[in-house]
């Protein structure tokens, strides 16, 4: 009643004005600051929180994000379990953190068969097709990883038990490519960003996409803490429907995309070209959790030995702030 009366007095342009700078203090006064972790920096799955921000998508839905970026899910989780986060972008494997304590619950689920993971091996190697893998030596990150389990998965898969493939924790990407370059192992399962820029670099050929082999997954995850989803769930659902309205646009917006991928995360447009034209399929536009991809998961955290046996999965997430 107020601003009415005090617009009346003002004419022409000027209730134009008044009007639009009321409009402006009334969305921005509505916005709501939420603390963002992405597991990892470099990594073309947790752009969206990036690309949301910079189209405003973010900013229309009331929600205006804080993003920080962590040396991978376990200290982003140890950020949000000291309360430090309100939403972490992270993989599946922090389902099993959830078990162990951690104030959080799974949310939605943003991608789903592992086309974020390959194998790569030596472009002139003697490697040429996945039957070569009997008995060879490939990297991973470390024992109980996600590369762990597919390239165990894989082994079980091609009929050769746990075994058939001599998997090699070997720690950071960095230094699983190293280890290829110089012939200490046959190949490395790594994270498909720094696979695309090995085989630009004219050193290295795919040999594996593991999102062929497993259709059934899930890959990330939006995990909320539990203090954030009790405090204003209503924040939470505006997140999410930005999110997915983010996710639509990407699709829509390819080239753009690319081109934010260079500037985001340091690689060539050819490197983000290859990386969106693996992703973007897997990626969901309702973040519902798949029943058997959960199951898939539930029995991974004991192969992996994170849990001593399969958890319920029903407590551990939530679809309930989903868009509708």
């Amino acid at each position: 009643m107020v601003a009415t009366r005090w617009i009346s007095r003002l004419g022409g342009a000027g209730v134009a004005a008044a009007l639009a700078a009321l409009l402006a203090t009334n969305a921005a006064q509505a916005q709501t600051t939420l603390r963002l972790g992405k597991a990892q920096a470099a990594q073309f799955a947790f752009i969206p929180a990036d690309v949301g921000v910079a189209t405003g998508i973010f900013k229309k839905h009331g929600i205006d994000l804080e993003i920080s970026a962590f040396a991978g899910d376990v200290k982003m989780v140890q950020a949000l379990t000291a309360g430090s986060l309100d939403i972490a972008l992270g993989g599946s494997p922090s389902f099993a953190a959830i078990v162990k304590g951690a104030p959080m619950k799974a949310v939605a689920a943003f991608s789903g068969a592992p086309s974020i993971i390959m194998l790569v091996v030596l472009k002139d190697g003697p490697l040429k097709s996945v039957d070569d893998l009997k008995g060879r030596a490939v990297s991973v990150s470390g024992a109980g990883s996600l590369t762990y389990w597919l390239t165990q998965q894989l082994s079980r898969k091609l009929g050769w038990g746990d075994d058939g493939i001599k998997i090699t924790p070997l720690g950071a990407s960095e230094a699983q490519i190293a280890a290829l370059m110089t012939h200490q192992i046959d190949g490395t399962t790594t994270d498909s960003v720094t696979v695309d820029k090995f085989v630009e670099a004219g050193h290295g050929r795919v040999l594996v996409k593991y999102g062929d082999y497993f259709k059934d997954f899930v890959t990330s995850v939006i995990y909320a803490s539990t203090a954030a989803i009790d405090a204003n769930p209503t924040a939470l659902r505006n997140f999410l429907a930005g999110w997915f309205e983010t996710i639509a646009y990407m699709r829509d917006h390819r080239a753009e995309i690319i081109d934010m991928t260079v500037k985001q995360i340091g690689v060539s447009p050819g490197v983000a070209g290859a990386i969106y034209d693996d992703t973007m399929p897997t990626m969901s536009l309702d973040g519902r959790f798949n029943p058997k991809a959960l199951d898939v998961l539930a029995d991974s955290f004991v192969d992996m030995k994170l849990l001593p046996a399969k958890p319920d999965m029903s407590p551990l997430r939530t679809e309930a702030y989903l868009p509708k």
